[in-house]
């Protein structure tokens, strides 16, 4: 197993359990784990009965166990923020409030949210030193992994920036008769510090997910959710990131053989269907079931964390890091 494990899935069907449960199964091996959770609804506290913020906090109870909560929200807004700084400090106090209208008009287009929290996963992954394993709870989407191929077209978009400064560079030197001050302020430029920053930033991000990331995807026994699935697997596999396995939740579990009655019934229609998708998906996938967790009455938090954490079958061991 690589340091970095990202479990992924539609809204509902029980990632961050999953991830919480995965964690702590690392911690209880020995492994320096984080948890970090993008979920809105900070279920992550929900989990472990504990408030957690932006920065990694200990879990109460639990030894080498981390986790933190990052706001999607919060996050945009300072990615909007930083952006605006970078921006209003090139340019003239005349355009100032344009660019700031312009930034906050991208900011609501489609993908600025997965941009923002990219960012994020990206910042966390880069400052992870202090752990062993460090465990989202939410994968990368298949907008998000497109952003990795940035790189790409940054570095053309870069080069030819620097070839167009190089020759006003030039053309400015003749004219000021070898003033060499233009040259030097070109080799300081920051908005191509920037790009530059960016690329390599996302070049990190494509390297660490291809080469130190694991992908599982959590779904339900229902036909929405294998269609997520698959979807989600396409994406994955896409962008050179390959699932490692699927883990099946909220799976109803069987009625004893003496009980009678309607619920009874019900449950073992339910059961029937479920068994077919659940044979669905061992036919349609080429990724193996690595957990098929049984729904709970109760939330899954305490001694029943523990009980899931024992049915996922997902090693724990870290590999070395590569040379």
């Amino acid at each position: 197993m690589h340091k970095f494990v990202f479990f992924g899935g539609k809204g509902g069907v029980g990632k961050t359990t999953v991830s919480c449960a995965y964690g702590l199964k690392c911690a209880e091996a020995g492994l320096k784990t984080l948890v970090v959770s993008t979920d809105p609804a900070h279920s992550t506290s929900d989990v472990f009965d504990q408030q957690f913020g932006d920065d990694p906090e200990a879990v109460s109870g639990y030894e080498n166990l981390w986790a933190m909560e990052i706001d999607p929200e919060e996050e945009v807004e300072r990615h909007m923020m930083d952006i605006k700084r970078t921006m209003t400090d090139q340019v003239s106090p005349g355009i100032v409030n344009e660019i700031d209208r312009q930034v906050e008009l991208a900011h609501r287009t489609p993908g600025a949210y997965e941009a923002a929290l990219f960012d994020r996963f990206i910042d966390v992954m880069e400052n992870s030193e202090a752990y062993d394993r460090v465990v989202f709870d939410t994968a990368p989407t298949g907008g998000t992994l497109r952003l990795l191929a940035l790189p790409d077209f940054l570095e053309g978009w870069i080069d030819r920036l620097v070839e167009k400064r190089t020759q006003s560079i030039d053309l400015y030197e003749m004219a000021a008769i070898g003033d060499r001050e233009a040259r030097r302020k070109a080799q300081e430029d920051p908005i191509i510090a920037r790009l530059t920053e960016r690329k390599e930033m996302f070049e990190f991000a494509g390297e660490t997910l291809q080469n130190d990331a694991d992908f599982y995807l959590v779904l339900n026994p229902d036909e929405l959710s294998i269609r997520e699935t698959e979807r989600s697997v396409g994406e994955l596999t896409e962008s050179g990131l390959g699932v490692r396995g699927l883990v099946l939740n909220k799976v109803t579990p069987e009625p004893d053989d003496d009980e009678t009655g309607r619920g009874a019934q019900f449950l073992r229609d339910r059961c029937e269907t479920e068994r077919e998708r659940i044979a669905t998906v061992r036919e349609e996938f080429d990724q193996p079931i690595v957990a098929t967790i049984e729904n709970r009455v109760e939330e899954v938090k305490g001694s029943l964390l523990s009980d899931v954490a024992e049915e996922l079958d997902i090693e724990t061991v870290v590999e070395p890091e590569r040379a």
